[in-house]
């Protein structure tokens, strides 16, 4: 077991780091590079990469939002999401107020990434502790290219917090209503979810808060 000094570690989330450097090559014979070689082939390749971000929310009034915001991993074929979905803390183990997100590489789960800025958001909410097994389907779902928009989403995230859990799927196109709404539609078949959920621009989540209204419902 590696030492914890080995380990990635943001708060409560864990990455076990137990194998070679990135580039790095055991051992010194033409077998073992050729094993290496053939490993590394036999990967299954994403659609996208992906990005795992952490964010453990304070109540401080004094930090702006995001700025707990750390990059944990990120991932580029379906074994490797295995190798770090395995070692993580899944969002029933995460402390109270914490964020968890998974993004296409390279873009941030803030508002203000330009790939996020015109786009909003589809949630459904959980009871406290009951997300785990919808988070995973959210994930597997998206990073799989199930969705017949998925070139929209921008990732999801989970929130965990004191009486309930949310799950959140971005989306960058607020205003293409119709890729939108099969987005909604599908994954709450993906996720066998019968109560509605509602979208809700981002641009409108800035200016009004919790006061922002619901654009679209499925």
């Amino acid at each position: 077991m590696a030492e914890e000094s080995e380990k990635l570690r943001v708060d409560e989330v864990e990455v076990a780091d137990d194998g070679p450097e990135e580039g790095e090559i055991v051992g010194e014979s033409d077998d073992t590079a050729s094993y290496l070689s053939k490993e590394i082939k036999a990967k299954h390749l994403l659609e996208n990469s992906w990005t795992f971000w952490y964010d453990k929310n304070t109540k401080s009034r004094q930090a702006a939002w995001g700025s707990f915001l750390r990059e944990v991993y990120t991932f580029s074929t379906i074994e490797d999401f295995w190798g770090v979905y395995n070692n993580i803390n899944h969002p029933s183990k995460l402390v109270t107020g914490a964020d968890f997100h998974c993004f296409k590489h390279k873009i941030e789960p803030k508002w203000e990434d330009p790939v996020c800025a015109n786009g909003g958001k589809w949630t459904m909410s959980f009871s406290k502790g009951k997300s785990d097994t919808s988070w995973l389907y959210t994930l597997l779902a998206m990073i799989g290219h199930q969705f017949d928009h998925g070139d929209e989403i921008c990732g999801a995230v989970v929130n965990v917090r004191g009486k309930e859990d949310k799950i959140a799927l971005w989306t960058k196109n607020a205003a293409n209503e119709t890729a939108q709404v099969s987005i909604g539609k599908q994954w709450k078949e993906f996720l066998d979810y019968s109560d509605s959920i509602d979208f809700i621009f981002h641009e409108d989540a800035e200016r009004h808060g919790r006061g922002a209204k619901n654009r679209y419902t499925v």
